[in-house]
Formats: structure tokens, C-alpha cells, sequence
């Protein structure tokens, strides 16, 4: 069983989502001169996106806080932060820590990696029933989430080990060139998906992977947002590979909009 103390680390995590945020999405042009790294106001406005995702995932997950229930979305949080807190030690180098902006990222990541800490030693401890009071995964639903981990993780794994002039990391997809660095973070961000995901694979526990649904989709629904804001950086004509970071995010969000309302937020 999780601790009170896992539980108020969790609330804390939203907290400071929400702070950082808040001030990426709403100021990207802004910030994005005076971030941990180089990036641009899309690149910012996305990294919010991530952030206001994260802290809504944190809230939703602190408030159920039944073990066999939120163990995979809490899974996701931790790894994000230990992460991307590998990402900032391997690009020490290149870090700029002038604005108090750039602290804030670092220290939500290092508070983040210290409550994985805690969380994931009591996740080894514990012992998480394979189904639910209710009902367990369908065929369909397995293999929808069997394609969801093998193409999410494909994207993470190649975030990870890809080089800047590969395919898809020159504008083809995302509208603008990433760093080395900028393009390991989505790496991490993407795996890190994935391998929450990963243990329905065998967990077939429906109410479990439901809350992960509801706790997950503020990122769909931040990350697009920004992508929309930013639409005209996207020349569909010239890079139609662009259309397919739209796509992934809606081919996942308008579905669940709809399971959604079939079982309601409470269930």
C-alpha cells in the first residue's frame, strides 16, 4: 500500500508542474532564450505542455490513490523525472542556469527523482493483482495497447539514439531541428510513456489503465494545443511527415473523449 508520505511527494509533483508549467506554456517566446538549453518558443510552449500534463497527472493520481489503480500512472511521473534528470547530467556541459526559470526545471525534476525514490521501492514491495473488482482488458483492448507500447516506445528509443540529420529529426515530423539534447528529452518523455503502459501487457486490470486514460490526457491535451498555437510552422505540403505529430495525439485523444463518456470521470 502507498504511504501518506508517497501521497503528499505526489501533490507536491503537481504543484510544481503546474507552477513550471504555467510560465513555459503561457511565455514561451519569453523564456526560451533563457531556458536550461537551447530551444525555441514552440520547443518552450511543448516542454509546458509536458509540465501542465505532469501536474494534472499528478493531482488526478494523489486524489484516487489506490495502489491498484494508479501504480502505472505514478510509474510514468517518476521515470519522466529520473529521466530527464539523466538527460541534464549527460548534457551537464551545455546547461545554462542563469534564469531562475532554468533552477525551477532542474528542481522540479531533482523533487520529482527523490519521491521516485520512496514510490518505486514501495511499488517493488508491493503485490498488484493482475484483474480488477471489475472488468478486465478485452482482446481488443490488449492489442490496442500492445500497438500503443511498440509505437510510443519505437518513438522514445529512437529520441534516445538518433542523431541530429537522421530521418525525422531534420523537420520532418516536428517543424523545427532539435539539439542533441532537446531531442534526447522527447526521446525520454516517450519511453517513458511506453514503459508505464508496459505492464498491461500481462496486468489486465481495466480500472487501472482507465485512470491511467484520464490521469494521461492532459498531455494530449496540452502538447496539441501547443502544436496548434504554433501551426504555422507546419508546411504539410512540403513535410507532410508533420501531419503524422498531429495524428498520434488525436488518433489517441478523440477516442478516449468517448470511452470517457461511457464510464465518467469516477469510475
Amino acid at each position: 500500500m502507498l504511504s501518506k508520505y508517497s501521497r503528499w511527494l505526489m501533490y507536491l509533483n503537481a504543484i510544481l508542474y503546474a507552477i513550471l508549467g504555467i510560465l513555459l506554456f503561457i511565455f514561451p517566446e519569453q523564456l526560451a532564450p533563457v531556458f536550461a538549453w537551447k530551444v525555441t518558443g514552440f520547443m518552450t510552449m511543448t516542454i509546458g505542455g509536458w509540465c501542465l500534463g505532469n501536474a494534472w497527472l499528478g493531482w488526478w493520481t494523489a486524489r484516487v490513490w489506490k495502489w491498484n489503480r494508479v501504480f502505472s500512472a505514478a510509474l510514468y511521473l517518476w521515470l519522466f523525472g529520473i529521466g530527464e534528470l539523466l538527460v541534464v547530467w549527460d548534457f551537464r556541459d551545455r546547461l545554462k542556469l542563469e534564469h531562475p526559470i532554468a533552477w525551477f526545471y532542474l528542481i522540479t525534476l531533482i523533487v520529482t527523482s527523490l519521491s521516485a525514490i520512496l514510490g518505486i521501492f514501495e511499488l517493488l514491495r508491493a503485490r498488484l493483482s493482475n484483474t480488477s473488482s471489475g472488468p478486465s482488458l478485452n482482446f481488443v483492448q490488449r492489442l490496442v495497447t500492445l500497438l500503443f507500447v511498440v509505437f510510443v516506445g519505437f518513438l522514445g528509443l529512437y529520441g534516445l539514439t538518433a542523431q541530429v540529420g537522421d530521418v525525422g529529426t531534420n523537420g520532418g515530423i516536428f517543424p523545427e531541428i532539435m539539439s542533441l539534447f532537446t531531442l534526447r528529452s522527447f526521446g525520454v518523455f516517450y519511453l517513458c510513456i511506453a514503459l508505464a503502459v508496459l505492464p498491461y501487457l500481462w496486468n489486465h486490470n481495466f480500472d487501472a489503465l482507465y485512470h491511467h486514460s484520464i490521469a494521461s490526457y492532459g498531455l494530449i491535451v496540452f502538447i496539441t494545443l501547443a502544436a496548434l498555437v504554433y501551426i504555422r510552422l507546419f508546411d504539410f505540403a512540403v513535410r507532410p511527415g508533420g501531419l503524422l505529430y498531429f495524428v498520434a495525439y488525436l488518433g489517441v485523444g478523440i477516442p478516449l473523449l468517448f470511452i470517457f463518456r461511457k464510464y465518467g470521470l469516477n469510475h
